[in-house]
């Protein structure tokens, strides 16, 4: 090999290590070197980053330090590139400028999120942010199809764990399966609704207080029949249910004709006639959430879940 082939391999290495270096570096200190070099000056740098010049000078003297070279020559009035700057200061600019297009091409990527998503609701939902949520997904994200399935919720959950859904909003009470992951929206105890003047409007009830009275709940398979159910075997009484309906509009409706007692969350009695009246040894919660499968990354799937939990959290 001859002394010059041997040069140039030495040299090639020599660069490759230190393209190596930079990609261990902190993006901030290339920053700061290449903002230095635009501006001239520390003090310029500080400013146009809106940053301290003490923090400008300790992160570049980190830099050469880990690099092994000195990059700029302070000992004049003026800021200089030493020959190992002149050498670095390109393909710093260069490792920044990647770093702008990598950013680029991800938010473009997210605007181009396309595929199919199965999602899954409760029966009845009538949500205003969910159905938002779905409405606008269509407009911002053309390439997404998504396709409901109603149905109860221990269904959905066995639907979402069997892959024959993404994710599903549910109704559940304590934890859902194991193998799914919930993102929780609604955690709430359950109430009585009473029309005004009736004898069990009263400021709290006790779940006894309804023994003789029909009852107007949920059908199996949704969280608010779960939390009722779970909350009278705590007391040791036999939940018992004479109505039962997939929507909680139907029971209200029911309830403010004479029909019973209807047993629901708080949130689901708003806007009605009747009276909500809290339920106070009813220990177990109803909860709605947003359930996928643990560990799922499809990414139709995880842009609507995280805009729908952002939407119902919000309400």
């Amino acid at each position: 090999m001859s002394p010059s082939s041997s040069r140039l391999i030495h040299s090639s290495n020599r660069w490759i290590r230190w393209h190596l270096s930079l990609l261990d570096m902190e993006m901030h200190q290339l920053r700061y070197f290449a903002a230095i070099m635009d501006e001239g000056t520390f003090t310029a740098a500080a400013r146009r980053l809106h940053v301290s010049q003490s923090g400008i000078s300790t992160q570049v003297a980190k830099l050469e330090s880990e690099l092994g070279q000195q990059l700029l020559d302070r000992s004049g009035r003026q800021i200089r590139l030493t020959p190992a700057g002149k050498a670095v200061l390109p393909l710093a600019k260069n490792a920044l400028a990647t770093l702008e297009a990598i950013k680029h091409t991800a938010a473009e990527f997210a605007d181009a999120v396309r595929g199919r998503v199965r999602l899954g609701m409760i029966m009845g939902c009538s949500i205003p942010a969910f159905l938002d949520t779905i409405a606008d997904l269509g407009r911002t994200h053309p390439g997404i199809e998504v396709s409901l399935h109603e149905g109860y919720s221990d269904d959905l959950q066995a639907q979402v764990l069997a892959g024959s859904l993404d994710l599903a909003l549910i109704g559940y009470a304590g934890s859902v399966a194991p193998g799914l992951e919930a993102g929780i929206v609604i955690d709430e105890p359950i109430t009585a609704a009473v029309p005004a003047g009736h004898p069990l409007d009263r400021p709290d009830l006790r779940l006894g207080d309804l023994r003789g009275e029909k009852i107007l709940c949920l059908s199996p398979g949704t969280g608010i029949r779960a939390a009722y159910e779970d909350s009278c075997h705590r007391i040791g009484l036999g939940p018992r249910v004479d109505i039962d309906a997939s929507s909680p509009v139907t029971l209200l409706r029911l309830a403010e004709r004479g029909a019973g007692i209807a047993v629901l969350s708080t949130s689901s009695t708003q806007g009605t006639g009747l009276q909500t009246v809290p339920l106070t040894d009813a220990a177990t919660h109803a909860r709605l959430g947003l359930i996928t499968r643990r560990g799922q990354h499809y990414p139709a799937a995880q842009l609507l879940r995280t805009r729908l939990l952002a939407a119902l959290q919000a309400g």
